[in-house]
Order: structure tokens, then sequence, then C-alpha cells
């Protein structure tokens, strides 16, 4: 029997339950307007640092040029230092004769013989000038001779003006100067102009320093071996104290902080007195939430700003200041935590850095697909780009959630959906705000549909050829759809034809080619030494497992290869679990490996991934959708070599894959 719950594990529950932390939820604006006027937005005091240290850094005030640049007279090409005076008249039938003088001057060689009328001495270019020297004759436009006494001349064929070939002194940049002014952005060419006019050194912006923590229970180091169940490797961490650095910052990651409201508070005291920003990540929405309230409200005033913002990913950020110092609580899941640090967090570290307002490039671009919205809440969709059948830029969002980490690395670029709006139709205009670049990068292949570690594979070949490509992962049925639109170059699928009982095939429409790919077994995947699965028969067990409702069963989405195939085997029972409908092979896996489901469908690669029990049902084919104007085009036909090719059938065989 059940034991009846704790007093302390209820007022836990109706705590969370009443989410009594979202106090005042407010739109982007709000916000931002709030924080940035409760915290001091200024430009940090200056240091000193080396030119070693200080690319990327922001020059704190004005600086001039110690001394001129070149700081002498030097010869700007290899010749002969003289007075123009005496080559007037010279030209390839009269040249003018010069004596040399008993010297050749060199980089860093000082004259010791005057150029008098007359003369001339060989130099190098950069050299110093001699005296009386006022132009440099360029070798090109000379000969070696010797005069009656045997002495050497040099006869100059043209005539030049004073100043001809010379880097007069100050010409770059002249002592006392202004060299760079406050504000500039300090980088290589910056660099090459305070070493060459004699600084070893220069005043700039301190970075502000940003403390990192990352708050769970749940969180683990990034690289801790056998991960229990339930623990995340805490990705969070190591993002935002990269962004840190990409804005200008100097993050101190402080590592993870369990839900405990002590530790917490003595590690976030910590951070304000190293600190000028406090970030941390998780913990704003349920449970350690309110201990954070607690906290900062005994940290001193004003205290926490806005809890909840209208945003989608983002919705629980929390602002607060301390005495003007920033303190900002980011969501937990990834995505949500970059969106809003990026919103919220970065211009407040470019201001105290002392640099501009990040300039963000945008493209137009239409909606590939129909894009849902919550009302009441300005929304960010990240999107793949890719080449439009009509021309310009298609938009694919990516579907992962808040939760993914990849999610914002595989982005191009995002578009805002308005809080007030319920969506956007496919093919609508959207402007997309690219990351990371200031133009979009698209792919040379575009592959959209069923994924599969083979196709890992294959496509990791390619890439060694130099062919970039983009996988978007919305299944069979999705970039079978796709390809009809003539939207992407490949479709991998598997889609089972229930009345002919073959793979891709029969679905085969004008304008389409199919390209065969490889085997990959599908099964029943269970835990090893589950006696209900003893049998080894998959329809028996299929059938003996719809039918126990204490035998929970994760099935796979519509449109997937899979569910055709496991509908079909169930002929329309819809057993305990039947709703829960992952998009993937491994998420199916995961669930059955870690007890949340007894059994499903997968392929056999994968179940011996996850150490599970696996009964064939089916040997399927994992083939290619191909539209036929795309069929020429030089990527596909690089795909189609390395999938054919020796090297691309013995990966697929080392990966566990059926081919020919």
């Amino acid at each position: 029997m059940t034991e009846p719950p704790t007093a302390t594990l209820l007022d836990r529950i109706r705590r969370a339950a009443r989410q009594e932390q979202f106090l005042d939820v407010v739109s982007p604006e709000a916000a931002e307007r709030r924080f940035h006027a409760a915290i001091d937005l200024g430009t940090l005091p200056p240091e000193t640092v080396g030119l070693a240290a200080a690319p990327g850094r922001v020059v704190a005030q004005t600086v001039a040029a110690a001394h001129d640049a070149p700081p002498f007279d030097r010869a700007l090409v290899d010749g002969f230092a003289l007075q123009a005076a005496d080559t007037l008249g010279a030209d390839e039938q009269t040249p003018r004769r010069l004596r040399l003088n008993a010297e050749v001057l060199t980089c860093g060689a000082v004259a010791t013989i005057a150029v008098a009328p007359g003369t001339a001495t060989a130099i190098a270019t950069g050299a110093p000038l001699p005296r009386g020297c006022d132009a440099v004759m360029m070798i090109e436009y000379t000969d070696l001779a010797a005069d009656e006494s045997g002495l050497p001349v040099v006869a100059v064929r043209r005539a030049i003006p004073p100043g001809q070939f010379v880097g007069f002194a100050g010409s770059d940049i002249a002592r006392g100067e202004t060299l760079l002014r406050a504000g500039a952005v300090i980088g290589a060419r910056e660099i090459g102009m305070l070493a060459a006019c004699g600084l070893a050194s220069v005043a700039v912006v301190r970075r502000p320093r940003v403390a990192v923590l990352s708050t769970g229970d749940e969180l683990v180091p990034p690289g801790t071996v056998n991960l229990p169940v339930g623990a995340i490797p805490d990705s969070n961490g190591a993002i935002l104290a990269a962004a840190v650095a990409e804005h200008g910052g100097e993050p101190l990651p402080l590592g993870i902080i369990r839900d405990d409201e002590a530790a917490l508070e003595a590690a976030v005291r910590r951070a304000l007195d190293l600190a000028d920003i406090v970030v941390l990540s998780g913990g704003t929405s349920k449970g350690a939430g309110d201990v954070a309230h607690r906290i900062l409200a005994r940290l001193g005033p004003p205290g926490i700003l806005v809890h909840g913002v209208a945003l989608k990913p983002g919705k629980p950020l929390c602002l607060a200041a301390v005495g003007g110092k920033p303190v900002v609580l980011l969501p937990g899941f990834p995505t949500s935590a970059v969106f809003t640090f990026h919103a919220f967090v970065v211009p407040v570290i470019r201001a105290l850095a002392g640099l501009a307002k990040l300039a963000e490039a945008a493209v137009p671009a239409r909606l590939a697909v129909r894009t849902p919205s919550d009302l009441g809440r300005t929304e960010y969709v990240m999107v793949s780009l890719a080449e439009a059948p009509e021309g310009g830029l298609a938009a694919w969002p990516i579907g992962k959630g808040s939760g993914a980490v990849t999610a914002f690395g595989q982005a191009d670029g995002f578009f805002t959906v308005a809080a007030l709006s319920p969506g956007m139709e496919a093919g609508a205009a959207v402007s997309v705000r690219l990351i990371g670049a200031a133009t979009p990068q698209l792919p040379d292949l575009v592959v959209i549909g069923s994924h599969c570690v083979g196709l890992d594979a294959v496509l990791g070949l390619l890439a060694a050829r130099g062919v970039r490509a983009r996988v978007l992962a919305v299944g069979s049925l999705g970039g079978f759809n796709a390809a009809r639109r003539d939207a992407c170059d490949l479709a991998p699928a598997h889609l089972l034809d229930p009345v002919t009982g073959q793979y891709n095939a029969p679905f085969l429409v004008p304008g389409l080619q199919l390209v065969p790919g490889w085997r990959r077994r599908q099964g029943i995947v269970f835990r090893n030494g589950d006696p209900r699965f003893a049998a080894g028969d998959a329809a028996a067990c299929v059938r003996d497992a719809a039918a126990d409702p204490g035998c929970i069963m994760v099935n796979r989405n519509f449109g997937a290869g899979t569910r055709i195939l496991i509908d079909g085997m169930l002929g329309g029972v819809r057993p305990a679990g039947y709703a829960n409908q992952p998009r993937s092979h491994n998420a199916v896996a995961a669930a059955v490996a870690q007890g949340r489901a007894d059994w499903g469908m997968a392929i056999e690669t994968v179940a011996l991934a996850y150490g599970l029990g696996f009964i064939p049902v089916a040997d399927e084919q994992y083939d290619f959708f191909v539209p036929e104007r795309r069929l020429a085009r030089a990527p596909v036909q690089a795909f189609l070599a390395v999938l054919q090719g020796a090297a691309g059938q013995a990966a697929l065989r080392a990966a566990g894959f059926g081919v020919a």
C-alpha cells in the first residue's frame, strides 16, 4: 500500500503547483525598460594591456602616435639615392652619368657619405636616405658603367622629380597625431599601427566579468561517464561562458549549484563580489525558483525587477539587480537560455565593454511550412535556410523545442512571430535574422526526410569531398512531400505500402526518381529479461503486449515509416502508451531502456546501441526520392557517387546496414 505523502512533501507539491513566482508577466519591451533603468550601463574603467592581449578590446582613450611613422626618410624601391636635378634631360638616348659613392645602404644602415651633385649611392628598399639626397631612381632605369679612370658610375635613363620613391618621415602618421580614437575595436590592423608608432601597450576598456552559474540537482559536469537516469550534462554553463567571451566579456564559470537555498545564496553572494554581471540558468519556473526569489530579496535593493516575459521560448526569465549590478536568472532549457541571454544579457555586456550594439543582418525568405504560434507571446522560430524552388530562400523551422541543445547551433537564423498572431502560413514572407554570419551559409545539398545513422556515414564521406549538406529530419512522409514540391535535393524515406507490402516504389509520382539506398531491420525492442517477449515471435508479442494494460508502448510520430509498419501490426488496436509518439528510433529505445515504456519498434542498430532485446519484424528499404530536375546537380551526383562507391558501401556495412 502506498504511504500517504508527508506534510513537507505536500507543501512542496502545493508550491510547485501554484507557480507563485510568476508575479507579473510583461512584454519584452517593458522588461528591458525596467531592467535598464535599474542597472549601470556605463562603460567600465580602463586598464592597460600589452599588444598581444589587445585584439578584440575597445580603446578606452584617444591614442596619439609616440613618434613619426616612418621615423626617417626612406627609399621605397631598390635603386640609387641621388639629387633629382642631376636627372634633368635624361632619356634612353642621352642618359646622365653619376659617380657612385663608396657605400651601399641597406635597412638599418646609417649613411656615412653625403650625396653631392653628380653623385649617387646604391640603396635598398626601406633604407634611410643619405644626406643631400632628394629622390630615388628605380634600378630598372639604370645601367652600371665606369668612367675614364675606371671608377664605377651609374647611367640613369629617365628624369625624375624631387621626392620620387621617397617615403618621408611622418608620411604615414606624424608624432602627436591621433592614432586611434576611444571606442575603436582593436584588430590586427590597429595592432600594426600601434607597434609602428612605438607603442607596446594600450589603455582599453576593462572587460566586464560575468559570473556563470548553473543550478539544478539533475546537472552533472560534461564528460561524466555512465550518466545516471534523470541526469543531464550541464551544457548551459559552457554555452553561456562561450557567449560571454564572444561579446567582449570575461566569463567566470562558477560551476553547478544544487537546489539548496543556503548553497545557492552563498554562491550568488560570492558571484556578486567577483563579477560585474551574475547569470544563473535553471530554476526559474518551478521548485528552485522560489528559492531564488527568497535569496534575491535578501541581497539588497532593488531586487527582482521582472519575473515572466511574454516570450517563446523564454517566458520564465527573471531580471534583477543588486545595487545597480545585474543579476539574471535564465530558463534552464538550452534554447530558452540562449535566446534570453542574447536578448537581455548581451546588450548589457557590450555596453559595459564599450562595444556598439550588435548589428544583426537579416535576409528575406519564404516560410516552407505552416508554423502555428501561441497567442499572447512573442515567439522566436529558429530556421534553416535553403534555396527555394521559385528562387530566393526558403525558411525551414527547426522544431526541436526549447529543451534542444543542438537547435541553436544548427539554425541559420530566426524570425519573430508577433504576440497577437496565431501563427504563419506556408509561403509567408519572413525576415530571418542571421546567427553568427553576415550572409547565410547555404548548403550544397539539402536533405529532407527520415534520418538514419547510415545517412550520417555517407554524408561524412561526402564532407571530405568538400560538399556541405543540411539534413532536416521531418520523417519519411514529410520528406516525400518536400521532394514533390521540389523543395530538396534528396528525400530519404522508408514508406511502406500496406497494399503491396513494398517500400517506397509504390509512392513514386511523375517528376521524382527513386535511388536505392540500404536495408535496415525493423523490430520490436524491449528490455532484456522481460518474460513477456520471451517467445520471440513478433506478431504474438505485439498482440499480447497490446492486450496487457500494464505493458506500456512507445509509438512513433505520424508520417514515419515505422509508424505505418507498427499500425499495420496493431490492426487498429490502441494499446497503453500509443499516444506517446517521439520522432526518432533513439527516443523509442531510450524510453524502453529507461523503463518509461516496455516495448516499441526501432531499427536493430539502435537496439544494439541501447543494449535492448530485439525481435525482427521486417527488412525495410531506406531509399531516396530525388526531384528529376535536381538529379544532374553536381552535389547530388557527388552524393550518389559516394553512396554507390566502395567507401560508402563499406561504411554502411560497418554501421550494420545491408547493402548490395
